[in-house]
């Protein structure tokens, strides 16, 4: 498996990476046995970077990477991310006071088993707190030794310099495929000049880049895709003829639509590094494979022309959760 740096930080990771979200009941039930043969054959793979967030089963995906990495700790880089909370009533809301920063990162550093976190994100902003004033906290944790580097998720690009400015921000995550890449290609220049690398989760549109997904019917009814736009009936009709092309070249290839997309996002920098999430193995497998598959620059800008940016049906998240991205 090749490797990147990411940013100006001296945290070598694989090219292709692992989010671990879908192991919390995301998109349907999960089996803990499996999630953690899914971790530990990624890093039989080389595999090592390894995305959680303790919104992800409000806790239970870091305390399931803790069980996973009791041996293997020391083979991976572990991100993990803060800011997501529950409320009293039971809704969800963003926290990113100062004195809150610290609270999320001990609980985090308990629930994963670990003394220090490779790369701690703020999952996202929070428009009531001025970045300066988070980062700034996050910013302490580096000097006392519980985190190594940092990382703001859903920030758009004016976020990233304010934060950058006060202490040096290692990598962006945001959503970023074929399908979805508006925001992302917005910000890539900022990133690049600030020296910044893109952690680009959902890089397989949550599935719609596989072919594997045909009809708003065959979601099950606990899977959270369902409240997703992009899914809702006539927007799939839309975005599978879009991906057309792509499952046409990918056959051409040789090899899955899905490991065509994600070796279009290692082709598009060393500083881009996509994070596919999988509960299972043989769909790791799939996905790591495709750090392997060269493309030329002409066949780079052939997918990109023929899925056009912003051609994408439906939002991103349901309306709701679009008002806590790209801030």
């Amino acid at each position: 498996m090749q490797q990147r740096t990411l940013g100006k930080s001296s945290l070598a990771v694989s090219a292709i990476g692992l989010g671990c979200m879908s192991m919390s009941n995301v998109y349907g039930k999960c089996d803990e046995a499996e999630s953690i043969a899914v971790v530990h054959r990624a890093i039989d793979l080389g595999v090592n970077f390894l995305d959680s967030s303790d919104l992800y089963g409000w806790g239970q995906n870091e305390e399931l990477l803790s069980r996973a990495l009791r041996d293997r700790r020391h083979r991976v880089v572990l991100a993990t991310k803060f800011g997501n909370i529950r409320k009293p009533d039971g809704s969800s809301g963003v926290n990113g006071r100062p004195e809150y920063v610290p609270q999320a990162c001990d609980a985090s550093l308990k629930r994963l088993g670990t003394d220090v976190i490779d790369l701690y994100y703020q999952h996202r902003v929070d428009p009531a707190v001025p970045i300066e004033e988070t980062v700034g906290a996050m910013s302490r944790l580096v000097e006392t030794g519980k985190v190594r580097y940092l990382g703001l998720s859903e920030a758009a690009p004016a976020t990233v310099r304010r934060a950058h400015a006060v202490h040096p921000i290692t990598a962006l995550q945001s959503e970023f495929s074929l399908l979805y890449r508006v925001e992302a290609e917005e910000t890539l220049p900022v990133l690049r000049e600030l020296g910044i690398a893109f952690v680009a989760y959902s890089p397989l549109g949550r599935s719609l880049l596989t072919g594997s997904t045909r009809s708003a019917g065959e979601i099950p009814s606990d899977d959270r895709r369902r409240d997703h736009p992009r899914f809702h009936e006539e927007n799939l009709k839309r975005n599978l003829e879009l991906v057309r092309p792509l499952l046409d070249t990918a056959r051409k290839k040789g090899c899955t639509p899905g490991q065509l997309a994600l070796a279009w996002l290692v082709a598009r920098g060393s500083d881009i590094v996509p994070i596919p999430g999988t509960k299972r193995r043989a769909r790791l497998e799939e996905n790591a494979a495709a750090a392997e598959i060269s493309l030329t620059a002409e066949e780079v800008e052939a997918l990109r022309e023929a899925i056009p940016a912003g051609a994408a049906a439906g939002e991103r998240y349901p309306v709701g959760a679009m008002k806590a991205v790209y801030i």
